[in-house]
C-alpha cells in the first residue's frame, strides 16, 4: 500500500511538472471553465443580493398587521379604528407613553429610471410619527426629514440613485398632490432604501383613501412579546387580521425571486458547463496522448495503473481549480456591490440592491469548476490506464 502511495506521489509530480509544455491546450480547458464559474456567481449574485435587502430589512421584535388572507401590503386593508385596536394591544412597546406602532399605506408611483428611463413602479409608504421609533435603522443623510401635514417626501438612498427625480429640492406629482423631495435617507442597505416616505395623512386624501390604511408596524417589549400580541389580536372579534414577524415577511418575500435567478443560474451554468467538459475532455486527451511513451516507460517499470489514472485526474482537477480560482476573482471584482433593481413579485414593486458576490457563492463556482474538471479528466483517465503497455512501447 506504501509504494503504491509512492507511486501516485512520483507520477503525479512528473505530469504537473510538463504542464508548462502542454500550456496552450491547458489555456483552452481553463478559460472554459472560467467563464462558466463567471456566468454562475455572477446570476446567483443577484438573488444573494436581493434576499440580504429583504431578509436584513426585518426584526423579529416587529411585527406586521395585514387584513387576513393578504400577502403582501398591495392587498390588504384596514380602518382607522382597527389601527387604533392595534396599537392599543398588550405587548407593543412604548416609548415617552405613546405605542411604537405605525398605520401605514403602501401606494405605487411612476418614476423612470436613470439608467433606460423607462417607467418603474417605486412604492410611496406613507406612516406615522412612530415608523421612525420602529425602524431605528432610518437615517437622514441629506436634507431634512418631511414635516406632518405638509406635501413632503424623503427618498432612500438607493430610490433616489436607480430613480430620476428624487434629489433633495425637486417637486414631483402623484396623485392629487405636488411633492417637495426635502430628504434622502439610509436604512442599512435595506429594502427601506428603495421606498419614499411621506406623512400618511397627507398621502391618504392625495389617493383618495379616506382615512384607510393596509398595515401596521408594532415594535414589540420583546421576541417573547409576539405571541401575547398575536393571540390578543387574533381572538379579538372586532378584528380579522393576520400577524406575522416582520423578519418572516420578508423572507417571504425573497423566496420566488431567490427561486427564478437560483433555476436560471443552474441552467445557464448546466449549459455552459457541458461545453467546459468538453473542452476538458479534448485537453486531457492531448495530454494523454503526448505522454504515451511516458505511460508506457512507467508500465514497464512496475507502475500500476492506478497511479496513472490518479495522476491524470489530479492534472484535470488542478485546471479545473485555477479556473475557478480565475473565475471567482474576476465575478468579485466585476459584480459585487453593483447596483440595480428589479422587480418584488409580491408587490409588484422596485427593489434597488446591490449584486452580493459572498464567500458561499464563491467557494459553490470553485466546487463546480472542480466537478466539471473532474468530468472531464474521467475518460481520458481511464484510456490512460488501460493504455497496453506493449501498443505505447511501439512508439519509443
Amino acid at each position: 500500500m506504501l509504494n503504491w502511495f509512492i507511486q501516485i506521489g512520483a507520477v503525479t509530480a512528473l505530469n504537473l511538472r510538463n504542464m508548462g509544455a502542454r500550456a496552450g491546450s491547458s489555456a483552452v480547458a481553463v478559460v472554459g471553465i472560467t467563464g462558466v464559474v463567471i456566468v454562475f456567481v455572477a446570476v446567483l449574485s443577484i438573488a444573494a443580493g436581493f434576499r440580504a435587502v429583504l431578509t436584513d430589512a426585518g426584526s423579529p421584535e416587529t411585527a406586521l398587521v395585514m387584513r387576513a388572507g393578504s400577502d403582501s401590503e398591495m392587498t390588504s386593508g384596514l380602518s382607522l379604528d382597527q389601527t387604533r385596536i392595534i396599537a392599543d394591544a398588550p405587548g407593543v412597546r412604548r416609548q415617552n407613553g405613546a405605542a411604537l406602532a405605525s398605520a401605514e399605506l403602501f401606494v405605487i408611483i411612476n418614476i423612470p429610471k436613470r439608467t433606460t428611463g423607462t417607467d418603474a413602479n417605486v412604492p410611496l409608504r406613507g406612516v406615522q410619527e412612530a415608523a421612525f421609533g420602529v425602524r431605528e435603522n432610518v437615517q437622514i443623510v441629506e436634507g431634512r426629514t418631511f414635516e406632518w401635514g405638509r406635501n413632503e417626501i424623503i427618498a432612500g438612498r438607493s430610490a433616489a440613485g436607480q430613480f430620476a427625480g428624487l434629489e433633495v429640492g425637486t417637486e414631483m406629482r402623484w396623485g392629487d398632490n405636488t411633492w417637495t423631495v426635502v430628504g434622502i435617507f439610509e436604512a442599512d442597505g435595506t429594502i427601506a432604501e428603495s421606498e419614499i416616505w411621506c406623512d400618511a395623512g397627507v398621502l391618504q386624501p392625495a389617493y383618495r383613501r379616506g382615512s384607510s390604511f393596509q398595515a401596521v408596524y408594532a415594535r414589540l417589549e420583546s421576541e417573547e412579546a409576539f405571541d401575547t400580541f398575536k393571540d390578543a389580536l387574533t381572538t379579538d372579534p372586532r378584528l380579522n387580521v393576520d400577524v406575522i414577524r416582520q423578519d418572516e415577511y420578508y423572507a417571504a418575500q425573497s423566496r420566488i425571486l431567490n427561486a427564478i435567478i437560483t433555476t436560471i443560474g443552474f441552467g445557464i451554468a448546466g449549459l455552459m458547463g457541458i461545453g467546459a467538459v468538453f473542452g476538458a475532455i479534448n485537453t486531457m486527451y492531448t495530454a494523454v496522448a503526448g505522454r504515451t511513451r511516458e505511460i508506457a516507460t512507467l508500465r514497464a517499470l512496475g507502475f500500476s495503473r492506478g497511479p496513472v489514472l490518479i495522476s491524470v485526474m489530479a492534472e484535470a482537477a488542478l485546471l479545473s481549480l485555477a479556473g475557478g480560482a480565475i473565475g471567482g476573482v474576476l465575478a468579485y471584482v466585476g459584480f459585487n456591490g453593483y447596483q440595480t433593481a428589479t422587480m418584488n413579485w409580491q408587490t409588484f414593486s422596485q427593489v434597488a440592491f446591490a449584486f452580493a458576490v459572498t464567500p458561499t457563492l464563491l467557494v459553490q463556482g470553485i466546487l463546480c469548476a472542480l466537478v466539471m474538471g473532474l468530468l472531464g479528466g474521467l475518460l481520458p483517465a481511464f484510456r490512460a490506464a488501460r493504455l497496453p503497455v506493449v501498443t505505447a512501447l511501439r512508439e519509443l
